[in-house]
């Protein structure tokens, strides 16, 4: 072979491994959510802002409950969601005793992630999504009920008084119903406990169609229906801070993107996550518009 054929095929192999590895950066990332209103929001904000950079992406948010979606992450159908810290902690990673320090868990589910199954966390956001329960301010104020505390101690001595609506996830899961009445040494009767959508809770609380229900803090819905959560004076419920959790083999793919998504999380306060929430609940708007309004005021596109 001649020098200049030698040329020509070296050239040739560079032009060919260059156009692999463009082919290879063209791989779409899947992003998946969970299907109630903050995950979807949180994970439309994700699609617009990977797009948004450059990349190819794919849009699995709504995929369903826990359980479905951190297999999706575990198994590769989707490559990256927020997840709650006190979730993963008890129910992903399988600990029984919660944790209520927010840095604490969070160190912990990363560290655990990364070992056992090349899951990387990235920075969490500012706010706490936990567990709540509610009651009508008007009823809880006629009622003299405040804290689980008084709720605990209003059902012992009314145990059918009381209707409970619930979704099956908090029905079922470890830091859920079960051990919330142990704790608070309660048991609200069966017959009375009504399993819906987590997004249908709050409605069926306004309407009357249940006198207490679960829900999550940052759900605009409950300062819009004039809603109140009773304070978990035993602390109960685990800190509950989202983040990206990434798989590493996307990360080893796409090394700068730890950076981008990072700058997400540090815009999230509590206010801000139920501003949002409530333009999608109250105001109609879709998870789309609020999450692409969100990342243009915050700078982020």
């Amino acid at each position: 072979m001649t020098k200049k054929a030698k040329v020509l095929t070296l050239s040739l192999i560079l032009a060919l491994l260059m156009s692999a590895g463009s082919v290879l950066a063209k791989e779409p990332i899947d992003v998946g959510s969970k299907n109630f209103t903050e995950q979807l929001i949180l994970g439309k904000m994700l699609v617009i802002y990977l797009d948004h950079h450059g990349y190819d992406v794919v849009d699995r948010t709504g995929l369903s409950g826990t359980q479905a979606t951190r297999t999706a992450l575990e198994s590769g159908e989707i490559d990256v969601y927020w997840e709650y810290t006190g979730t993963a902690w008890l129910v992903a990673l399988k600990h029984d005793q919660a944790i209520t320090d927010s840095q604490l868990v969070y160190n912990k589910v990363k560290a655990e992630d990364a070992q056992k199954n090349d899951l990387i966390w990235l920075d969490m956001a500012k706010f706490n999504n936990t567990y709540t329960l509610m009651m009508r301010r008007d009823e809880a104020e006629k009622l003299g009920i405040k804290t689980l505390s008084d709720l605990a101690a209003h059902v012992r001595k009314n145990p059918k008084a009381i209707k409970f609506g619930t979704d099956h996830e908090f029905y079922a899961r470890p830091d859920g119903f079960p051990a919330l009445e142990k704790l608070y040494n309660f048991r609200f009767d069966r017959g009375n406990v009504i399993i819906m959508d987590a997004g249908l809770t709050y409605k069926a609380l306004r309407d009357g169609q249940v006198d207490v229900s679960m829900g999550f803090a940052t759900d605009g819905r409950i300062a819009a229906f004039d809603l109140v959560n009773m304070i978990d004076d035993k602390k109960f419920f685990p800190v509950y801070n989202p983040a990206p959790v990434v798989r590493k083999e996307i990360l080893d793919q796409y090394p700068e993107l730890a950076d981008l998504l990072n700058k997400i999380g540090p815009k999230l306060d509590t206010e801000t996550m139920t501003r949002l929430n409530y333009e999608v609940d109250i105001e109609g708007k879709t998870p789309e518009e609020v999450a692409e309004n969100f990342l243009k005021e915050a700078g982020l596109i």
